[in-house]
């Protein structure tokens, strides 16, 4: 009796630890949306031992079209076909073996808000404001420690996390409406869940889930909602190279080829130029686009079919939860090149009019050209990304504002790297910027210097492309004497209680950080409603005597750009402009208001001035 008792104990452990053996520890995309342009869907499950299973649903308009498996058994790949004409709600995907049930997950359908496909993305009418979170306010002192998460706050210490979060963007989006802002480039706010050196937020460790120490996904589509209230839309920073070394596939991968040179790290030349040199080898190439950036950042695979439709289907999951306007597309050659080319054109055939713009940190225009939509390349790549940042332009402006006038440098730097502008399918699309939070602030490039920092900010106001700026520009933040990111990325003066300075109120500011300020306000709202400059055309000249000058113009509207370096100020010549000013007599400076005679043009020295001509 003792035996067959013990027996049917055993028996029941063994059906027990069978039926436990089934769960669902992660289904994402957790949630679509029906009426999507592209019909099909791909779901990532996973779970002990998930591939044991079948699925199986009943939902009109939702097609079971294929079930796939990799080498790992606690995956499942499920394919859905989404009818046209499938109605948003909730049906269960059963889990089955056999004819029985051994789990069922509640899958749902969303109803798209209306225009939502046609959303604007951002151009040249915008100004993009780019805030590293963890160091702009703090809202919310509540998460600035969160169970689960090692690293907690340490305000001391220029790489730790300083305890800004979402929740300080949002009371603080008037500001930034007032200062001239209408679109907010976010540095990453997944989940870092990372030991230390988290807070810059590019070693993500869940693709769905805001890192809790910003706050929730809830508070960042709310982040969104409030700023299209205020006119200004939302850039999400993508991170598709790379993740953190804490994310939850290091602990069980999809697959085993999920992460480039077998999971082992091998460093990345970061030589760029092995994808276009023709005297380059499979082993540059290779060593550029799969080697690791750090060891607590893998190197994604994109080869992979099951990642690259993770990836994509993730980007267009953030667009339409969080209602966004753009996506800034970090590191943007290190992924496999062809993953990139599908990727462009899936997110650019659910929206059409999205912003995106790739990082591709090159100061070779040819290079950089190469990625963007409607270039002439040297093979026949097919890109339909929209925008690159404009690295060329960027140390052309400070090494034109900073070096001496002679022959080949100077003013004439800024000249002949917008000449070079027929490398590019579109130009006018470029991001130009004075900084990033990758390279020093533009105050300290300028050797904090207000004239030449003035000079830098009306010529990114006013050329052609779409102006990114970096949080606390407006206020002269630099980092003299240190490279460290960390002091690079220095905290927003008034984002914290306590703070001694305010540039919020302006409070406490010194004269040089308020009228820079001032001055920043004023060139920026006047930018808002400058259609010209949204719009126009740009036409240079080559720069003579210190002087170059510019005009954005169209049918009905002239704007020059002047900038003098010399240490007096000048005359204009004028008589070699007829071709654009034409009949035109009248200059008036946008910011001040003051009016002069165009053939009698005195621009002060060391400034850049934008007149109005009629």
């Amino acid at each position: 009796m003792m035996n067959n008792l013990l027996r049917f104990i055993g028996l029941c452990l063994v059906s027990g630890s069978v039926l436990a053996q089934y769960q669902v520890q992660h289904l994402e995309p957790a949630f679509w949306w029906a009426g999507m342009q592209h019909p099909h869907l791909q779901l990532m499950v996973h779970g002990p031992n998930i591939s044991q299973l079948q699925p199986a649903l009943d939902h009109p308009g939702v097609v079971l079209a294929g079930v796939q498996r990799t080498d790992n058994p606690n995956y499942l790949f499920v394919d859905l076909t989404l009818a046209p004409d499938v109605r948003p709600g909730q049906f269960d995907i059963r889990f089955m073996q056999g004819d029985k049930v051994q789990l069922s997950y509640p899958y749902e359908l969303r109803a798209r808000l209306p225009g939502s496909a046609s959303r604007a993305g951002f151009d040249q009418s915008d100004v993009i404001y780019l805030i590293t979170p963890d160091r702009f306010a703090n809202g919310d002192p509540a998460n600035d420690e969160v169970d689960g998460m090692v690293e907690g706050g340490n305000r001391n210490l220029a790489g730790g996390r300083h305890g800004g979060d979402i929740q300080g963007i949002i009371q603080h989006l008037d500001y930034l409406q007032d200062l001239g802002i209408t679109q907010l480039w976010l540095n990453p706010v997944l989940e870092n869940a990372m030991d230390s050196y988290s807070y810059h937020g590019y070693s993500t460790t869940d693709y769905y889930q805001v890192d809790p120490r910003y706050g929730s996904n809830h508070l960042y589509r709310e982040l969104a909602q409030q700023a299209g209230e205020r006119e200004m839309g939302l850039i999400k920073d993508i991170i598709l190279n790379h993740i953190g070394s804490g994310h939850w596939w290091m602990q069980d991968m999809p697959a085993s080829d999920w992460i480039n040179f077998d999971g082992q790290f091998v460093e990345t030349t970061h030589r760029r130029e092995a994808l276009h040199d023709p005297h380059g080898t499979q082993w540059d190439r290779r060593h550029f686009t799969d080697g690791w950036f750090v060891r607590s950042m893998p190197d994604l695979n994109q080869r992979n079919p099951f990642l690259a439709n993770y990836l994509i289907q993730n980007s267009i999951w953030w667009v339409e939860y969080a209602g966004l306007s753009g996506l800034r597309l970090d590191t943007y050659s290190y992924p496999d090149k062809d993953f990139l080319s599908q990727y462009t054109q899936r997110l650019m055939q659910e929206y059409p009019n999205l912003g995106m713009v790739g990082e591709e940190w090159s100061l070779n225009p040819a290079i950089v050209a190469y990625w963007q939509r409607d270039t002439k390349r040297h093979d026949d790549y097919q890109s339909a990304l929209p925008s690159l940042f404009d690295f060329p332009l960027q140390a052309a402006v400070v090494n034109g504002l900073n070096n001496a006038e002679t022959w080949g440098t100077g003013l004439r730097e800024i000249y002949q790297a917008l000449a070079n502008d027929f490398l590019y399918g579109h130009p006018y699309e470029l991001v130009v910027m004075p900084d990033n939070h990758d390279m020093s602030r533009i105050y300290t490039q300028l050797g904090h210097d207000p004239a030449l920092f003035r000079m830098a900010m009306v010529l990114f106001a006013t050329t052609r492309g779409i102006p990114q700026f970096f949080y606390g520009f407006e206020v002269l933040m630099a980092n003299p004497g240190s490279e460290d990111h960390g002091v690079i990325r220095s905290d927003f003066p008034g984002g914290w209680p306590g703070d001694p300075l305010n540039a919020f109120s302006g409070e406490n500011l010194s004269d040089e950080q308020a009228e820079a300020q001032a001055f920043v306000r004023r060139l920026l709202n006047w930018r808002k409603g400058a259609e010209v400059v949204h719009k126009g055309k740009l036409t240079h000249y080559a720069p003579i005597d210190g002087t170059y000058v510019y005009f954005r113009h169209d049918v009905k509207r002239v704007v020059m750009v002047v900038l003098n370096k010399n240490d007096q100020s000048i005359t204009l010549p004028t008589e070699r402009f007829k071709d654009v000013t034409a009949t035109l007599s009248q200059a008036v400076d946008v910011l001040t208001g003051e009016r002069q005679r165009l053939a009698e043009l005195t621009v002060p020295a060391r400034s850049a001035r934008i007149y109005a001509l009629h």
